[in-house]
């Protein structure tokens, strides 16, 4: 039997009670990726493929398609469905057949397909967020009933979310040495993935018309257009790496400088999508070191790795990630009520704040980042969500607000990191009690002008009024300018999967 490619078995564990993987030449493993929508660096596919491998069997990776997400419109759908479409190209180049299923019921859609193919085994990516774990356990049901065996791998962070903890921790402090320990029994270069896998030869599969998925999807989301720099997929992720690591880390100590952009790494978008592994990111980030700094590399594998599995941390263990109550501590809780009924110096609407109409340069600026860009940069983001506390009527409808607009307009919305970032900036969550004052209570304050001597607001509002100006020409065109960028760095790589813009809802 080969040696193993996913080695450590903490990695993944069953879903199925009483059951063992079970595969053979007319009995394919089914991957159902979703989480991970990537080849390269993917161990829930190394998994798949060590129990195709002890069996003699092949694999087909199974993605389902829901005619709604949690707000994802055409921008979203058009990124990730255009990254699948490269997917199934790299899946074929090993021997893996890639399956598309359709409907909001996942779980009934993945199961018939396994029982179609005569599977007897599925492995799912794990993710910590409610409907993920809905799904995933609705699947094991459908699997017990018929003796087949289900089980997830968690592909996506360095430390599986279960190992790195088994309960809510209070903070980065806490999690980081817990984390440090399980490196070395995690965080370590991946092997191929085999090219030598049985083919597929079952019944046959409807082959995935992707222009006509990708058509649908944009004309049904098109009231948030795709944005035009973020070109989709593995090879760009890939590009995107590099280029961070060969040029940009070495600035990564300024990234708090939301006008010096190329500080950041302009990952995450991929990260979201599971385009690239972030366990890549830190391996080749550790690579490079000698072309930035260790302070340069240090900061950046904290928001990497200690700030990303963080985040999984708290949505896993505390399922209401999106509500006041999923804050732990009654501190902030009880702030947030003693001071809800405090009047507020300012009242937006939903409508007012979608379109950027307030009195605060800063904060419209940010929010035409978002809105344009299909990212924000991060220190602004903090300001954002906290002013949103501040003009609402509500601790509730804050944090309502924010969470919409991130997951109606951010490339990288509806994740674990944006629904932390959302409820520390408004709920105190991993953070502690501050000096107490109106409509906050004991919630950390920003302040414009404590935030203008950390940087140039003018150059911020500058480069964000061209980044506006470039999408808005993009839109019209379908072109992609460097300009329309947030990060402001450079995809090497061809406009494969070029968007056709649309000029709807501009």
């Amino acid at each position: 039997m080969p040696s193993a490619l996913c080695a450590s078995k903490k990695r993944y564990r069953a879903l199925t009670r009483g059951t063992k993987p079970e595969a053979g030449p007319n009995a394919p493993v089914v991957y159902w990726l979703s989480r991970d929508q990537r080849v390269r660096d993917n161990w829930a596919l190394l998994r798949a493929c060590d129990v195709a491998r002890a069996n003699d069997a092949p694999v087909v990776i199974a993605f389902n398609l829901l005619t709604k997400f949690l707000g994802a419109g055409a921008r979203q759908f058009g990124f990730m469905l255009r990254g699948l479409r490269e997917l199934e190209g790299a899946a074929k180049a090993k021997n893996v057949t890639f399956a598309m299923t359709y409907g909001d019921e996942p779980a009934i859609a993945i199961d018939a397909l396994a029982k179609k193919i005569g599977a007897k085994t599925i492995v799912c990516d794990f993710s910590p967020l409610r409907d993920g774990l809905k799904w995933r356990k609705e699947l094991a049901a459908l699997c017990e009933a018929r003796s087949a065996h289900c089980e997830e791998c968690d592909a996506h962070n360095v430390v599986p979310c279960w190992e790195a903890s088994d309960k809510l921790e209070v903070g980065a402090r806490t999690l980081r040495g817990r984390l440090a320990k399980r490196y070395p029994e995690f965080l370590h270069e991946f092997p191929e993935v085999p090219d030598d896998l049985p083919k597929y030869s079952g019944p046959a599969l409807d082959a995935v018309k992707w222009d006509d998925i990708i058509a649908e999807a944009l004309s049904r989301g098109q009231a948030v257009p795709e944005v035009t720099w973020a070109i989709p997929g593995e090879t760009a992720a890939h590009a995107v790496l590099d280029d961070f690591v060969n040029s940009r880390m070495k600035l990564y100590e300024k990234r708090n400088d939301p006008s010096k952009p190329q500080a950041l790494s302009g990952l995450s978008p991929w990260l979201h999508f599971g385009q690239i592994s972030g366990q890549r990111c830190a391996l080749e980030a550790k690579k490079a070191v000698g072309k930035a700094s260790p302070p340069a590399y240090e900061s950046f594998f904290e928001e990497l790795v200690v700030r990303r599995e963080l985040s999984d941390n708290f949505c896993y263990y505390s399922p209401k990630y999106d509500q006041i109550e999923g804050q732990k501590y009654d501190w902030a809780k009880d702030t947030l009520r003693l001071h809800a009924s405090d009047k507020r110096p300012y009242l937006y609407s939903l409508e007012e704040l979608e379109r950027a109409k307030t009195h605060d340069d800063l904060w419209n600026a940010a929010q035409r980042e978002l809105r344009y860009g299909g990212k924000m940069h991060g220190f602004c983001r903090m300001y954002w969500a906290k002013k949103i506390l501040e003009w609402t009527e509500s601790p509730e409808q804050a944090l309502k607000f924010a969470i919409y607009l991130n997951d109606t307009y951010s490339l990288d919305g509806r994740d674990p990191s944006g629904y932390v970032g959302c409820m520390w900036s408004i709920v105190g969550v991993h953070d502690q009690g501050w000096k107490e004052r109106e409509v906050f209570g004991k919630i950390r304050y920003m302040a414009y002008d404590s935030t203008k001597k950390k940087f140039s607001i003018p150059d911020y509002i500058a480069r964000v009024n061209a980044l506006v100006k470039a999408a808005k020409a993009d839109f019209k065109s379908g072109e992609s300018s460097h300009a329309a960028n947030p990060g402001l760095f450079k995809i090497n790589v061809p406009a494969a999967n070029k968007r056709k813009a649309t000029e709807e809802a501009q």
